[in-house]
């Protein structure tokens, strides 16, 4: 058991049987009345985001997530296949379970795949990504001074804004946790 003074950004708890993650957390101690723990917490499998205050001698149980090493495999029919790098079991996710990391996961790529009491509620990626441009506007020269941008589709299917001096088949890399562009490969 968690007590709510002890809560701090990225611990996971468990609520109504659903684990959520601390994202931003404040304790609040109001000049009149008793002091409370304003929080904004995610869901873990839904990804919904919403803000909740708790008494400070609330206490509220830990929800411990198990992580496994899995490579991505292949998608059949909305399903993908995802291999245990050590035991080489299979074990297939479903579109929405995986979410927005849909859009920078490549074949063989390696993953952390989170469990919570034996149920899979979704995977974790590295931080950055490097993909090939598929699509974009051909750059004009004299146009790299400035700092505009222009959309570019990669191999995944994303599309994300980039300077202006990116060309298609360069390779990029791209922050999985807010999708931006951050640099040439």
């Amino acid at each position: 058991m968690i007590n709510s003074t002890d809560f701090r950004t990225g611990l996971t708890i468990e609520i109504d049987g659903g684990v959520w993650q601390i994202v931003d957390f404040q304790h609040v101690k109001p000049g009149k009345g008793a002091a409370f723990v304003r929080t904004k917490i995610k869901n873990v499998e839904t990804g919904a985001v919403v803000e909740r205050t708790f008494n400070p001698n609330e206490k509220m149980p830990a929800a411990h997530l198990e992580t496994r090493t899995m490579q991505y495999l292949y998608e059949n029919d909305g399903m993908y296949t995802f291999m245990d790098t050590e035991t080489y079991e299979q074990e297939e996710i479903t579109k929405e379970t995986l979410g927005d990391a849909l859009h920078f996961l490549l074949e063989n790529m390696e993953v952390q795949l989170q469990t919570f009491k034996g149920r899979i509620i979704g995977i974790s990626l590295p931080n950055s990504v490097t993909l090939k441009v598929t699509e974009c506007e051909p750059s004009v020269k004299g146009n790299t001074a400035t700092g505009a941008t222009k959309m570019a589709k990669v191999e995944t299917g994303y599309e994300v804004r980039v300077p202006l001096f990116v060309n298609e088949g360069d390779s990029l890399r791209i922050d999985t946790r807010t999708g931006n562009y951050i640099e040439r490969a």
